[in-house]
C-alpha cells in the first residue's frame, strides 16, 4: 500500500511540474512568437489602446479567438496582422499561450 501511495504522490508531483512547464512554455512562446510586440510583455499593456489586453482572459476563449483568426473565421479589426503571426503557431502552442495568458 505504501508503494501505491508513493507512486500516486510522484504522479501528482509530476503533473504539477508539467503544469508549471506548460505555463513556462506558454510564456516563452508568447514572447518568441511576437505576441508581446503588440499586447505587451505581460499581456496587460498593449502598445495601442485598440489592441486587447489578453492577460486574465479565459483560456478557451483566447484559444478560440486565435484559432478563428488563423482559419479566417474571424476577419475584422486587426486580424490581418494577427493572421500573419498565428499562421506560424501550432495548435498546441496556441493552447500553451492561451493557458499562460489565463493564468496572468
Amino acid at each position: 500500500m505504501k508503494t501505491i501511495a508513493m507512486f500516486a504522490g510522484a504522479a501528482l508531483l509530476s503533473l504539477g511540474l508539467a503544469g508549471n512547464a506548460a505555463a513556462a512554455d506558454g510564456a516563452a512562446l508568447y514572447a518568441s512568437k511576437g505576441c508581446a510586440a503588440c499586447h505587451g510583455a505581460d499581456g496587460k499593456t498593449p502598445i495601442m489602446p485598440v489592441y486587447p489586453k489578453l492577460a486574465g482572459q479565459n483560456a478557451q476563449y483566447a484559444l478560440n479567438q486565435m484559432k478563428d483568426i488563423k482559419s479566417g473565421a474571424r476577419n475584422n479589426g486587426q486580424t490581418a496582422a494577427m493572421k500573419g503571426i498565428v499562421m506560424s503557431v501550432s495548435e498546441e502552442e496556441l493552447q500553451a499561450i492561451a493557458e499562460w495568458l489565463a493564468a496572468q
